[in-house]
């Protein structure tokens, strides 16, 4: 398969910077003078990822926060004309700053940074310049996010949060009076999950930080002063639901709202920028579909022989679809009861981190807590399950696996959603999720050296991470192969691998959404209320459906490369554990940092 260019210029300048410094050249090495401005420009570099890091946060606090990096957490930034000119012209200064460093003398871990650096930097220039989803979804607008994290981490005096979140509240109207402003041509579905999630900030700001207030102490005259300012607060965000529900109806009863798509112009750079892989779009959309076949001749193959033992004195359909299908449906009625979903995923964990060390597959670390709670409401609406993990500046912090309760579901809708995520499926999800998928991969990435690796963590590799885990637990005997259990992994599989199929083919080909259900149902062997799920999902993203899939693949080729080159010499344990020791960086330079 071609490799795109960045990939090959990567591979070069780090191949370039790992050379052996013996090796006599024109110049020689060991030349004391050479080797001083070689150390000085790896000083100067690091001097100038520290500034670009701290600016970074004085222009983004929100995010800052989400990083456990505190300095900045009373400021709430209104994003308008002026702060994006200016923040445009600070990243277009940093990148120039940046392109004038020679990558060839770089070490190959500040090579690799700056080539994490110059992609970030480009793409928040596209982003801003191109993709202007300022101007189109609502969803980018809610304050709520960043307040909970202040409010429920420990990094300082509960009363001094509430003091930090007090200050922070002044630009909330403010803010949403901007978001108005900026939103000249929103879609459907993005306008629909900003009123939802904006309704559930409305929730944390009238109960959860209200109570605090009250259960603190705070003086009576902050108390009360905390009490006008929330009221403003709760005023903002509902006259910005307002303000979406009449953009709502007005654009249905137009029919003329900006349609959700992006096209392939915009999909093919987004994919680029946020991906970071050696594949274009196009060409992991084939590659994903090769894997769809092979994955389907896998799943019929166990489904024969489970047709057998369910079915024994019944013929097998001559579709093997049908047959596959239906040992699936009949499998999936085993499944926890409705009430005992959350809990049913909270007792499983200390089971696979226990698989994990006893079978010396990845290091863990105990001190680090996951705490599974029901996921906060201003996050609900886009994924069932969700790991929020603190940043690299607040490793020691909880780390949450939100998992979405079914409260809102009537029954039929709950048995479908349980059917889902039946007894073996649950098992997969919460490998994913957690042990030893996202939760595991992030702890080890806030260890990474690299504050650049660890900040800017690439989504493929992060996706990929938890997919491949899924494939190697198995592979390792978690489940003792059982075969219902490697049937709903190849099911469970097959999303990674449609996700990356059905994204393209909605975003650039126009799917519809009814053969975008027919394929997810009758391909890829998913209940109805998945199905649905995924299409809401695959209408409010772009792209990140593939990280999945791209991620895993070019993780699962590398070890592969590696058992081969290795031989008896290969420790899975060893791999692991160097793989994730780079943090959350791209999957192709995680490759050359281990095998320069």
């Amino acid at each position: 398969m071609k490799k795109s260019l960045l990939a090959i210029t990567i591979t070069t300048a780090l191949a370039l910077t790992a050379c052996n410094p013996n090796t006599p050249t024109t110049e020689s090495n060991s030349d004391t003078a050479s080797k001083e401005v070689v150390v000085d420009i790896n000083k100067t570099f690091d001097s100038f990822k520290e500034k670009l890091i701290d600016d970074l946060w004085k222009q983004y606090p929100g995010y800052a926060v989400y990083y456990g990096y505190y300095k900045y957490d009373d400021v709430l930034t209104i994003e308008d004309e002026a702060s994006r000119n200016k923040n445009l012209a600070l990243t277009k200064m940093f990148l120039s700053s940046l392109n004038e460093f020679d990558v060839e003398k770089l070490d190959a871990g500040n090579a690799s940074d700056f080539y994490i650096l110059k992609n970030q930097l480009e793409s928040s220039i596209w982003y801003a310049k191109s993709f202007r989803s300022y101007e189109w979804d609502p969803s980018n607008y809610n304050v709520a996010g960043v307040f909970g994290v202040i409010l429920n981490t420990d990094y300082k005096d509960k009363d001094e949060r509430l003091r930090t979140i007090y200050r922070r509240m002044e630009n909330i109207p403010a803010y949403y009076q901007a978001a108005q402003t900026n939103l000249t041509s929103p879609t459907i579905p993005h306008t629909e999950l900003g009123i939802q999630q904006n309704k559930g900030a409305v929730g944390l700001f009238e109960a959860s930080i209200a109570n605090a207030v009250k259960e603190s102490g705070l003086s009576d005259e902050e108390k009360q002063a905390f009490e006008e300012r929330n009221n403003a607060a709760i005023a903002a965000i509902n006259n910005y639901v307002s303000f979406l529900e009449s953009k709502l109806s007005q654009l249905k009863e137009s029919g003329n709202a900006r349609d959700f798509r992006i096209g392939k112009e915009l999909y093919d750079a987004k994919f680029k920028y946020d991906i970071f892989s050696g594949y274009s779009a196009e060409e992991l959309y084939e590659k994903a579909k090769n894997e769809r076949d092979r994955v389907h001749q896998e799943s019929i193959k166990i489904a024969q022989q489970l047709w057998l033992k369910y079915f024994p004195y019944q013929t097998f359909p001559e579709d093997p679809f049908l047959f596959t299908k239906a040992v699936i449906d009949h499998i999936s009625v085993k499944h926890v009861k409705r009430d005992e979903f959350v809990s049913s995923i909270r007792a499983q964990i200390p089971e696979l981190e226990k698989f994990v060390i006893d079978n010396k597959l990845i290091e863990m670390d105990k001190e680090k807590p996951l705490v599974v709670r029901e996921t906060p409401e201003y996050q609900r609406g886009f994924a069932g399950a969700s790991i929020n993990a603190p940043g690299p500046y607040d490793a020691t912090a909880n780390t949450y696996y939100n998992v979405t309760p079914l409260d809102n579901f009537n029954d039929e809708e709950a048995e479908s959603y349980l059917r889902e995520y039946n007894h073996w499926i649950l098992q997969i999800l919460n490998i994913h999720e957690a042990v030893p998928g996202h939760y595991t991969q992030l702890v080890h990435a806030n260890k990474s050296p690299s504050l650049v690796k660890s900040i800017f963590g690439n989504g493929a590799m992060i996706e990929g991470w938890a997919v491949y885990t899924e494939r190697m637990m198995l592979e390792e005997g978690y489940g003792n192969f059982e075969p219902e259990l490697w049937l709903m992994f190849y099911k469970w599989n097959l999303r990674a691998v449609m996700n990356a199929i059905l994204d393209y083919e909605i975003q650039v080909k126009g799917l519809s959404e009814e053969d975008a259900l027919d394929m997810m149902i009758n391909q890829a062997f998913q209940e109805e209320s998945e199905a649905k799920g995924k299409w809401r999902r695959a209408t409010l993203s772009q792209v990140q459906l593939t990280s999945y899939f791209t991620g895993y693949s070019e993780i699962y080729a590398f070890r592969e490369e590696q058992k081969k080159a290795l031989g008896d010499k290969f420790s899975l344990l060893d791999f692991h554990n160097t793989f994730l020791s780079f943090g959350s960086a791209p999957v192709p330079i995680i490759k050359e940092l281990m095998t320069k």
